[in-house]
This record gives structure tokens, sequence and C-alpha cells, in this order.
């Protein structure tokens, strides 16, 4: 029988409030424990000596993890509730961070990162259902619900880009001044999870089933067939991950190899995660209009355009708006499929459904930094890594336009 927290002394919370709660689950999640990694790539590769190869490997680590954390996620939920696995795993990936300042040895930064991506699986596919059960209590907002909780993400970026280079510059005379910046990352990473915790207790009783995962008769009905007939949202997904995750872990060493100032790369990392907050308003409709695969696919042809442009042409403004446009749209693919399983299946099945976008979504991540890092260690340098993201992401918006809404709800 699974357990779970309770919140019955908790008054409910206007839903866009608990929304922008809920947010600091994917702010965590990604906007700190993963992408705040492609701001710390430089002076840790400089410092240890790594090939940008191993520096990609960092993230395929993190990625590795969050694959084995969301294949356990279901299970956990059903053993321990929705809620106390969001918080639990929150707390988690603050530790691990934590852990990644005192090691230099990259074998243990390795299983840092491993072990941060696990933790922040269960936040992110534990936060992503409860904002689709949170909108769909207040269905005519939950696309922008959705959107909400995953442009959660911008504002861990956004802090990412004002805190960490002026804790690198602090730390400029101290033997591996970097680690400071993860300890910092660390504590802001705790102070979200405080919020995330309230947002947790104070989830509406309205909220289907808002502090467990389904039941196990519900789980057993939820066959697998349907999910097979997501396979081109699925395929799309996969190769989405693999394009977007090169261009956050290396846009920032590119950016510092054609001249930028550290000025100019916070600049660009802190509108990036603006951006990515706004795109919650910005793709709202989209993702409540189409029941298919359109919005993915759309998003996925803009983020090639995006992950092009630093390439095409090294200057400050063709740079920002390729930093602010990827913002504005990355983390939509994400809230396009959370949008495409609550259009196509019964709650009971969201869990599940969630859960296998976010294996194939972990499964690309995998692939995406070290064979990006690899074409990076050879001729053509950065550029032609992101060339081969670019390529990829247009590739997932081939596969995501074949996917058609469900025939019929099973």
């Amino acid at each position: 029988m699974s357990t779970s927290l309770t919140s019955t002394a908790a008054p409910a919370q206007p839903a866009l409030r608990l929304a922008f709660a809920l947010s600091m689950g994917a702010a965590v999640s990604l906007g700190i424990t993963r992408f705040s990694y492609g701001l710390l790539l430089p002076p840790m590769r400089a410092d240890l000596g790594w090939s940008y190869a191993l520096a990609g490997g960092m993230n395929t680590a993190n990625a590795v993890g969050y694959l084995i954390g969301a294949l356990i996620t279901p299970m956990l939920m059903r053993r321990f509730g929705v809620i106390r696995l969001l918080v639990v795993g929150a707390v988690l990936a603050s530790v691990f961070m934590a852990g990644s300042g005192f090691v230099t040895a990259a074998p243990a930064l390795l299983l840092q990162r491993l072990l941060a991506g696990i933790a922040s699986a269960w936040v992110f596919v534990a936060g992503g259902l409860l904002a689709a059960r949170l909108g769909e209590a207040g269905s005519s907002r939950g696309g922008l619900v959705l959107g909400i909780y995953y442009g959660g993400t911008g504002f861990g970026i956004a802090l990412s880009a004002l805190l960490v280079p002026q804790v690198l510059r602090a730390a400029a005379d101290v033997p591996h001044g970097w680690a400071w910046a993860w300890w910092a990352l660390a504590i802001a990473s705790a102070a979200a999870t405080c919020l995330l915790a309230w947002a947790g207790r104070a989830m509406p009783d309205s909220a289907p089933a808002a502090h467990a995962a389904p039941s196990s008769a519900a789980a057993a009905s939820a066959t697998p067939v349907a999910l097979r007939r997501f396979g081109w949202a699925l395929a799309g997904y996969a190769l989405f991950g693999m394009g977007y995750i090169g261009y956050m872990t290396f846009v920032i060493a590119l950016l510092r190899e054609q001249g930028a100032s550290a000025g100019f790369i916070t600049l660009f990392y802190a509108l990036l995660g603006v951006a990515c907050v706004a795109s919650s308003r910005l793709w709202a409709g989209l993702l409540d209009r189409y029941r298919g695969g359109q919005p993915q696919a759309l998003l996925n042809g803009l983020l090639g355009v995006a992950t092009l442009l630093p390439v095409l042409s090294p200057s400050a403004p063709v740079a920002l708006v390729s930093g602010v446009l990827f913002g504005a749209v990355f983390l939509s693919v994400v809230a396009s499929t959370t949008a495409l399983v609550r259009h196509n299946l019964p709650p009971a099945r969201w869990a599940q459904g969630i859960s296998m976008f976010t294996i194939v979504f972990a499964a690309g991540q995998i692939v995406g930094p070290t064979v990006t890092g690899w074409i990076s260690d050879g001729a053509g340098g950065l550029a032609r890594g992101l060339v081969a993201s670019a390529i990829t992401l247009w590739a997932a918006a081939v596969l995501a336009s074949r996917q058609h809404a469900l025939q019929e709800t099973p």
C-alpha cells in the first residue's frame, strides 16, 4: 500500500500561484542541477585538463542518472506518493550538487553528476504530473499551467547566470575556484526546495489524486498499446533530447572561443532564462489547441534555427537572438509532450505517459553531449558540433509532424 503526505491543513491556493511554486521543481531539476553546468564547463575544463568529449561526458552521466531515475519513478510514486518523491528528490539533488564541489577526480565528478541526475528525474516527473493535474483542475488554463511549470527552468537558468560568474570572479585566486560555484548553486537549490515543499502541501483537493500515484488497479489498466501509438512523438522527442542538450552544454564554450566577455555571457544566459519563463504564456494557446504532434514539430524546427545562428555569425546581436529564441522554445517542447499525454489519455494513465516520454528524453540526452563533444574535438570544433545538433533537431521536427492525435481515448 502506498504512503503519501497529506495536506488537509493547507488551504487551496490559486492555480497560477501554485503553478509558479511548483515550477521550482523544474528550476531545481533542470535549470540549476543540469544547465548551470554549461557555465562551469569552461573553467572546469581549463583547470582539470579535460577534452570536450570528457566535458560532455559529465552531462551524459547526468542524463544516464536521469534515465535511471525516470525508470524507477513510477514505482517510487506508488510506494511513497508523488509529493514526497518530489520533495525528497529536490533535497537529494541539492546535496549531490554540493558534492561536486568537494572532488576533482573525473570518476568522482561523473558519479556526482549521475546521482544528481537520478534525483532530478524524480523531481521533474513528479512535478510535471502535479502540474498536469493542477491544469486539469482548471482546464481552461491547462496549457498555461504546464507552461509555467516547465518555464520554471528559466528561473534556474537566470539565477545560475547571475550567480555563477559572480562566484567564479570572487574565487578567481582560489585553487579550484569553480567548487564555490557548485556550493552556491546547492544553497540556491535548497532554498527553491523549501518553496516546492510548500507547493506540495498546498495542492488543492480538487486536483485529482494530487498526493498519490495511480493505484495498482489503474496502472494495470494502462496497457502499453496506447503508448506505442505515440511512436512518432516519442522518436522525435528522443532526437530532441540529443539535439538540444548539445546546445545547452557547449554554447557558452563556443561564445568564449568567439571572444565573448564574462559580462556578455551573463547577459546571454540570463536572457535565455527569462525567455524560458516567458514561453509559458507564448505557447500556451498552441498547446491547448492541438492534440497531435504539431506543436512539437514547430518548436523543434525553431530550435534548429536557434542552434545554428551562433555558428553562422559570431556577432553579439546574433548570439543574443539565438539565446532568446532557444530559451523561448526549448522547454515548450517538453510541455508539448505532457500536453499530448493530457489530451489523449485519461488521468489514470498520465503518470505512465509522462514517464515514457521522460525515458526517451533521457535516452537522447545520454547520447547528445558525448557525441557533440566528440565531434567538437575534431576538425571544425564546437561549430561543427552545434551544426550536428541543429540537424538532429530538424530531424526531430520531421518525426513529430507525423504524430496524429489518438482516434479514440483508451
